[in-house]
């Protein structure tokens, strides 16, 4: 079962099917989890992924950003070279997916980044049986105990209300969180045109051609400017950079799952943190490990040491893979 999926300079790599899972550089087959540029690279031979994620994929790099590219539906199931592989509900972005690889009755899941909490922008966490599951551990410390989206919404309007004459320029990630950021302003009431930045628009454009409804989108230009009071959604750098200036007077907004860390707002350079995360927090990692009982739980890209010691204190037989070149940071703008 060792043998199944082991860890390479190149990522995660299937012997038995010659395969990788979201390489790091161009391989001969990559299965893609999601389409974040630290997971989905351009390059590769042959690309397997939901169609979502292809979508964006092709967006990003252009149409031949693979020699080949084959889509698979959640709950699918393609063999090949005797491993069945299976893409599941990750619940982290539009497109994302658990990958399951199972080989003579022995199956190993690689979640990819995941969440658990509801997003309308994606099918949620599903649970699957398996022998050896595979975690990410990007909030794998127990200060990190991320809020209802509710509340972090109702704060950001809270805000807004005592200094309505301010713009609010929201820092976020281009992919994933600027669509779900929209939806739940929506969710909450707020009915006025949300301005982009150009580097926002090429996204939420596909994403509605797609069946998603922002609502009233409006982009920035230079015959184009937002009023006073309106609410700005741009890549996290924008909150920093001379671009913003020229809609003072601002509140700068970061959305992150970060922002439990204050020193982390301060380095974003923004007056009010927004805590809403793409990726499980610890309780819900703890939850899901529960909840999978594996045999082995393998940990990577993340607080590794803590999410161990967890397990051991669950009685839960884990192990670090300690895979790097996988980050939160790799978004800002594309």
């Amino acid at each position: 079962m060792k043998e199944l999926l082991v860890p390479t300079a190149k990522g995660l790599y299937c012997t038995i099917g010659d395969f990788f899972i979201d390489p790091l550089r161009p391989v001969e087959r990559a299965l893609i989890t999601h389409a974040h540029a630290d997971h989905a690279r351009a390059g590769h031979k042959h690309v397997l992924a939901t169609s979502e994620t292809l979508a964006i994929m092709a967006a990003r790099y252009g149409q031949h950003h693979a020699q080949h590219v084959q889509a698979i539906s959640y709950g699918e199931d393609i063999i090949h070279h005797g491993v069945k592989v299976r893409f599941l509900p990750a619940g982290h972005i539009w497109g994302s997916a658990q990958i399951s690889v199972e080989h003579k009755s022995h199956r190993i899941i690689a979640a990819g980044d995941y969440k658990r909490r509801h997003d309308p922008t994606c099918p949620a966490f599903e649970i699957y049986p398996c022998d050896v599951f595979i975690t990410e551990a990007t909030f794998g410390l127990p200060v990190f105990r991320h809020p209802d989206d509710k509340d972090e919404i109702h704060k950001l309007f809270a805000r807004i209300e005592k200094q309505p004459e301010m713009t609010t320029l929201i820092g976020c990630y281009a992919l994933g969180k600027a669509q779900r950021l929209c939806l739940l302003l929506r969710q909450h009431g707020y009915d006025k045109p949300i301005w982009l930045h150009g580097a926002m628009t090429k996204l939420m454009e596909l994403y509605a051609q797609n069946g998603f409804d922002f609502g009233a989108l409006r982009q920035i230009t230079k015959d184009q400017k937002p009023p006073a009071g309106a609410i700005i959604l741009a890549p996290p750098s924008a909150l920093h950079d001379r671009w913003s200036q020229q809609f003072e007077p601002l509140l700068r907004v970061m959305a992150s799952g970060w922002m439990t860390v204050r020193a982390r707002a301060k380095q974003r350079h923004a007056n009010l943190g927004l805590i809403i995360s793409d990726h499980a927090d610890w309780d819900e990692l703890l939850m899901t490990i529960r909840q999978i009982q594996a045999q082995e739980v393998w940990i990577t890209h993340g607080r590794e040491e803590a999410l161990l010691r967890a397990c051991a204190l669950m009685g839960q037989p884990a192990r670090p893979l300690h895979l790097v070149g996988y980050t939160d940071e790799d978004d800002e703008v594309t």
